[in-house]
């Protein structure tokens, strides 16, 4: 990948739809157990705030260039004013989401101890669509269709992405002539049929696909269950292509009329897998938008998931460190 390559990310236009949420982190160190039970007593020493879920897909969008814009559900609270801020900081456009008067946006809290996650406090409340909602978006996403390059959509199984919504989208995408990728929820089992790829990981493929996963060390592309799995799910999908992530073993692109491919892991240390697969589904889609070929686009957002299992929290990666990644990577 060149700098050529990457430059281009910079005219795509994404919509990120799905699950957002507000991700809490608070720092602290330990140096007591508590004498009203049995843990630890966090000293607090400082507290962050980071777009997540869909809104922390839309954040790794936003630092290539890209023209980025989140569309999802949120409730009228301090948390989504907040959210909206950070999205505003990041260059993320937020008009296009939902505000809930009945529905909480949706926030995890996470308390850390010397880089160790010793708690984490979610608040939520999972519902489904209503019909005026759907029809909402119907209406913004015809709107925002004809200034759209891909759909990005991102279930975390919070109840935003449905069946419905998801017939609604493909069909203006397919007027409209968007690209269409999705990272899915293995608690919301939709057949994705009308997209062009999905990406999910080794766990959620194997149980959308119904096959026991035996963690067999086997190198993927040699792997009997995996290439059985990759299979199926083009098959009961109804798509395209498949990428399926396999953490240390990299990444299995499928596509149909076409062998699988095995791209290899990029990653040299990892501390924290949090936000990986959001970092990946965005330069993946970035790559296809801007014209790169499905391998290539796979091998993309390989070098990006290996950038950011290098950082702790929830974090994005620059083009610059993309870059870099690419030029010093050994010949695979």
């Amino acid at each position: 990948m060149t700098s050529a390559d990457i430059a281009r990310f910079a005219r795509c236009r994404i919509l990120v739809i799905g699950d957002v949420m507000l991700d809490h982190f608070i720092w602290g160190g330990v140096r007591r157990i508590s004498p009203e039970a049995p843990v630890p007593v966090v000293e607090v020493t400082k507290e962050t705030w980071y777009p997540g879920g869909a809104a922390n897909v839309a954040r790794n969008v936003a630092p290539f260039g890209a023209k980025a814009s989140i569309m999802g559900r949120v409730g009228n609270d301090s948390q989504a004013q907040r959210l909206r801020e950070l999205m505003h900081e990041e260059g993320v456009n937020c008009e296009p989401l939902l505000v809930s008067e009945t529905v909480p946006t949706i926030s995890k809290a996470r308390v850390i101890a010397r880089q160790q996650q010793i708690v984490r406090v979610d608040r939520e409340t999972i519902q489904k669509l209503t019909d005026a909602e759907l029809g909402e978006v119907e209406n913004r996403l015809k709107a925002l269709a004809k200034n759209l390059d891909a759909i990005i959509i991102e279930d975390y199984g919070k109840g935003f992405i449905t069946e419905p919504l998801l017939r609604l989208i493909t069909r203006i995408a397919t007027e409209a002539k968007l690209l269409v990728t999705v990272d899915p929820s293995p608690r919301n089992p939709i057949r994705w049929s009308g997209v062009n790829l999905v990406k999910p990981n080794r766990s959620e493929a194997f149980a959308a696909a119904g096959i026991e996963d035996l963690h067999d060390t086997t190198p993927p592309e040699q792997n009997e269950q995996m290439l059985q799995v990759g299979s199926l799910l083009l098959e009961k999908w109804d798509v395209p292509m498949i990428l399926i992530t396999l953490g240390e073993q990299g990444m299995m692109l499928f596509q149909r009329g076409a062998a699988p491919h095995h791209i290899p892991t990029r990653a040299r240390e990892v501390f924290d897998v949090s936000g990986a697969g959001d970092t990946a589904i965005a330069v993946l889609t970035m790559a296809l938008a801007s014209g790169m070929k499905p391998q290539q686009a796979a091998e993309a957002a390989n070098y990006a998931s290996g950038i950011v299992v290098g950082k702790l929290g929830t974090a994005t990666l620059t083009p610059e460190e993309l870059l870099q990644a690419c030029a010093t990577a050994p010949a695979a």
